[in-house]
């Protein structure tokens, strides 16, 4: 059970922390002023809100999913299978990308929160091919699962993920050699025309009681002639334009969706406030993320796609919506199933 918790970043590692820029005062800092409770609400209160959170949280029967077979997937534009809240695999051109895998069944160290939905949890590690590069966003529980992430240690062959995150991953019998830590700004380039680049995400870390030990990041994969930009976890940033203005345009983007709420508005996007995103940063279409697996807030399980539905539409945004572990193809023809109207 203690070892889920992980381990804090410690001698040459710490020491690398240490020169960034983005951390000081002994733990990394957004870019702009945040916090996870700007309204200063009592723990009283949030713990109260949950427990009479409405019935809607959660949904009244199973989710829908469909079952692919990862290892059949045809190449030719880069494919996208989901696997609920903000699990996800890539494959481009035979190379396979894992992220943010939590297949545990919970997105906590604990059983009694945070359990997947009937039909959310339909993938495990035996589901997986061979995966070139598994990307870890930062280390929350329901980001960084680790039952998902030891069993997984004999299918990957190499890991990219936020500076510091690398402490927990070799606790847990990872070698050093193959993880590749990287601050916001910092790339990797992995072969010709393939790159990666950790870039700013407006949110926080943390595994027990300290935050901030390990940095927390979006990426942007330039490869094989396409840009996609992975989200992570992250409130409204006028960093995005930043991004966009640096890598854009994006041909996808996937952003996180839901588990917002009005006592933590810096720390996640709201619906509306990914549709922001998604032109701040040019993205041709967007996959919304970070639902439909878990309930960690207090809106309705499926408010979050509705939500982002009506403003994408209304703002003719480009997005995909699939099932869980439907596989959808980078500019396909795609019948969009409404699949999340039941409460």
């Amino acid at each position: 059970m203690m070892k889920q918790f992980g381990k804090a970043p410690s001698g040459k590692r710490l020491e690398r922390i240490k020169q960034c820029e983005n951390y000081k005062d002994g733990s990394f800092k957004n870019i702009e002023e945040t916090s996870v409770n700007p309204n200063n609400v009592s723990m009283f209160k949030m713990m109260k809100d949950m427990r009479n959170r409405p019935k809607s949280v959660n949904p009244s029967k199973k989710i829908p999913f469909v079952k692919t077979n990862l290892n059949g997937i045809e190449v030719g534009k880069p494919a996208f299978v989901w696997f609920g809240h903000s699990s996800y695999f890539l494959k481009i051109n035979d190379y396979t990308i894992l992220v943010d895998p939590v297949f545990s069944g919970y997105a906590s160290p604990v059983s009694f929160f945070g359990k997947a939905y009937d039909g959310a949890n339909e993938y495990g590690v035996d589901d997986m091919p061979e995966i070139d590069m598994l990307i870890l966003t930062h280390d929350h529980y329901d980001h960084l699962d680790y039952p998902t992430i030891t069993k997984l240690k004999n299918k990957v062959k190499r890991i990219v993920c936020s500076l510091g995150v690398g402490a927990h991953l070799e606790y847990w019998g990872y070698a050093e050699a193959m993880i590749t830590e990287l601050n916001w700004w910092e790339s990797l380039e992995i072969m010709n025309d393939f790159k990666i680049t950790a870039t700013p995400a407006r949110h926080f870390s943390g595994r027990l009681f300290k935050r901030g030990n390990t940095l927390w990041s979006s990426f942007v994969l330039e490869v094989f002639g396409y840009k996609l930009y992975l989200g992570g976890d992250s409130g409204y940033s006028p960093q995005f334009k930043e991004i966009g203005d640096t890598f854009g345009p994006f041909d996808l983007a996937i952003l996180e969706c839901g588990q917002y709420g009005e006592n933590w508005p810096q720390i996640h996007n709201f619906p509306e406030e990914m549709v922001k995103t998604a032109k701040d940063l040019k993205a041709k279409r967007v996959i919304p993320v970070h639902w439909a697996k878990f309930t960690l807030a207090m809106h309705p399980w499926n408010q979050p796609i509705k939500r982002f539905k009506k403003a994408a539409d209304e703002e003719g945004l480009p997005y995909v919506s699939p099932k869980i572990g439907e596989l959808y193809q980078l500019n396909q023809e795609f019948n969009q199933e409404v699949w999340w109207d039941f409460e």
